[in-house]
C-alpha cells in the first residue's frame, strides 16, 4: 500500500485546520499541514480500491491511515464521529469517510468521499456481474475469490481486534460488547434493539459513573504516539460545521429533489409498474432500514429481490453476496449485483440493449440506496459537532461503540463458519481455506502486512489451489 505525503496548501484552502498548538508529547510543528482538496481526493479515491473487509476492515483502514499515519483527524473526534454513522440506517464506513470529507472540505468534500467510497465498487461490479452472466463459473475468477475470502476473513477478525482494543477500555465495555455478542449471536436479538440498550445504558450509566462512559476516558493511551491532529481533540468546529436552520433547509430540500426528479424521470419512461422504477422505489425502502449493517438488511432484500418481483433467483443472490465481499466497498453494494442481474434477464432496455439496460438498472439501485446517507451526514454532521465533548451524548455513543464490537466479532464468526463448512457443519471441513485464512492472520498481526499485499497473496493461493486441484483428483 502506498501513502501520499501531506503537503501544505494555498491559503484560501486552508479555512478549516486548526491554528497549531503545542503538546507535551510533541513539538509544536509536529501538526500537519492543511490539506488541500486535491490532496484529500487522490485518498478518498485510493480509498475506494482498498476498502475492502467490510465495514469493520474499512473502518480500520480509514483508523489507520487518517488516524495514525496522516493525523488529520484525531481519534476522539474520529470515534465521535463514527458513533453518529453507527446510529444511521446505511453503510457506517461509506458515511463515516463522507463526515470526514465534508468537515475537511465543506459539503463538496462530503460528496466527492462518499462518492469514491462507492463509485470504484460499482464499475467493478457491474464488470464482474457481466462476467458472470456471459460465461459462468470461470475458473480464473473463481480461483482468485477462493483464496480472497480467507483473506476477508481474517481482515474482520484483525478489525475487529483493533476496534476493541480502542472501545473496550474497562469492564462495563468489557461486559457491554459480550452481552452484545450474546444478543445477537445466540438470541438473535435485532440490532436497533442491541442499539437502544446499549444507548440507555450509557445514558443513565453516565450519570452515576462520567468517566466509564467518557469518550476516551479510562484509556490512557487514546493517543499512542499519534502526536496532535490537524483537525484535534479541542480544534472547535469550521464555520461550515456550525448548525444553521438554512442550511439544514437546504440539505433536505437538495435531497428531496433530487430523489424526486429520478422517480419521476424512471416513471415517465418505464410507468410505475417498469422494472427500474420498482427497483427505485423498493431500494429507497430498504436504505432506511439498513439498521446493523448489510447483512442486516439482507433477509428484506432477499425477500423482495427473490421471492417478490423475481429479479433474480436464489442461489443468484448468494452469489452476488459472494461478490460483494470479495470486492472494494461497502457490502450493502450486493444490491449493485441484484440490479444488474435483475435488468439483464428483466431486459429492461430490450434484448439488444442487455448491459446497457442492466448497467442502468445497477446505477439507479445504487443512487437510491446510497443518497440518504449523503442527506444524513450534511444535514445532521453540524448537530454532531455540537455535541462534541458533551457528555450526555458522547457516554450513550461510546457504549453502543462497545456494543458494536460484539456485533462485528458475530459477523466475523459469520464468515468463519461459511468459510470453513461451506456446505454446513455436515459437511466437509475447508482444510485449505482454514490454512490460507491462518497465514493471514499470522501476516495482519505479526507482520503487519498491508491490505492489498495481502489480498494479492491470498489470491495468488487460491488461484494456484484451484489450477492444482484437477490433477490430484
Amino acid at each position: 500500500m502506498t501513502h501520499d505525503t501531506p503537503a501544505a496548501v494555498p491559503e484560501s484552502a486552508t479555512e478549516t485546520a486548526p491554528a497549531p498548538t503545542s503538546t507535551a508529547a510533541s513539538p509544536p510543528d509536529d501538526r500537519p499541514g492543511p490539506v488541500g482538496f486535491g490532496q484529500a481526493l487522490r485518498f478518498w479515491l485510493k480509498l475506494g480500491f482498498i476498502s475492502f473487509g467490510g465495514p469493520a476492515g474499512q473502518i480500520a483502514i480509514m483508523h489507520a491511515e487518517l488516524v495514525e499515519r496522516r493525523r488529520w483527524i484525531s481519534e476522539k473526534r474520529f470515534l465521535h464521529a463514527l458513533n453518529y454513522c453507527m446510529l444511521l440506517p446505511g453503510p457506517e464506513a461509506q458515511q463515516l469517510a463522507t463526515y470526514i470529507g465534508w468537515l475537511l472540505h465543506r459539503s463538496w468534500g462530503g460528496i466527492v468521499a462518499g462518492a469514491l467510497f462507492v463509485l470504484p465498487s460499482l464499475f467493478i461490479l457491474i464488470g464482474l456481474s457481466w462476467v458472470y452472466l456471459r460465461f459462468g463459473d470461470v475458473p480464473l475468477v473463481a480461483g482468485i475469490f477462493y483464496g480472497i475470502k480467507p483473506a476477508v476473513t481474517a481482515l474482520v477478525l484483525h478489525a475487529a481486534h483493533r476496534i476493541g482494543t480502542r472501545a473496550l477500555q474497562n469492564g462495563w465495555m468489557w461486559g457491554i460488547a459480550a452481552a452484545s455478542f450474546v444478543a445477537i449471536f445466540a438470541l438473535n436479538t435485532p440490532f436497533p434493539a442491541i442499539v437502544l440498550a446499549a444507548g440507555l445504558m450509557g445514558y443513565f450509566g453516565a450519570r452515576r459513573w462520567p468517566a466509564v462512559f467518557a469518550l476516551g476516558g479510562g484509556h490512557a493511551n487514546g493517543h499512542k504516539g499519534y502526536g496532535p491532529a490537524l483537525i484535534d481533540d479541542d480544534t472547535p468546529p469550521p464555520a461550515h460545521a456550525r448548525f444553521s436552520r438554512g442550511h439544514l433547509a437546504r440539505v433536505l430540500a437538495a435531497g428531496a429533489a433530487l430523489w424526486l426528479a429520478a422517480m419521476a424521470a424512471l416513471v415517465a419512461t418505464q410507468g410505475w409498474e417498469g422494472t427500474l422504477t420498482q427497483m427505485g422505489w423498493f431500494f429507497t425502502k430498504a436504505a432506511l432500514v439498513t439498521f446493523g449493517g448489510a447483512y442486516a438488511v439482507l433477509p428484506y432484500v432477499y425477500q423482495g429481490a427473490v421471492e417478490h418481483y423475481h429479479w433474480l433467483s436464489g442461489p443468484q443472490m448468494i452469489d452476488g453476496l459472494a461478490l460483494g465481499e470479495t470486492t472494494p466497498g461497502p457490502l450493502i453494494m450486493v444490491v449493485a449485483f441484484v440490479g444488474f442481474v435483475g435488468g439483464w434477464l428483466q431486459q429492461v432496455w430490450g434484448p439488444d440493449a442487455l448491459f446497457a439496460g442492466a448497467a442502468a438498472a445497477a446505477a439507479v439501485v445504487t443512487f437510491v440506496t446510497f443518497l440518504p446517507s449523503f442527506v444524513f451526514i450534511l444535514a445532521g454532521g453540524p448537530l454532531v459537532e455540537a455535541t462534541h465533548g458533551k457528555l450526555g451524548f458522547t457516554a450513550p455513543l461510546s457504549a453502543i461503540t462497545a456494543a458494536v464490537v460484539g456485533v462485528i466479532l458475530n459477523l466475523a464468526l459469520f464468515f468463519a463458519y461459511h468459510l470453513l463448512w461451506p456446505q454446513g457443519f455436515g459437511g466437509a471441513f475447508d482444510a485449505v481455506s482454514a490454512a490460507i485464512a491462518m497465514g493471514a492472520l499470522v501476516a495482519l498481526f505479526r507482520f503487519k502486512l498491508g491490505v492489498m499485499p495481502l489480498l494479492g497473496l491470498c489470491a495468488a493461493v487460491g488461484l494456484a489451489v484451484t489450477l492444482i486441484r484437477p490433477w490430484l483428483a
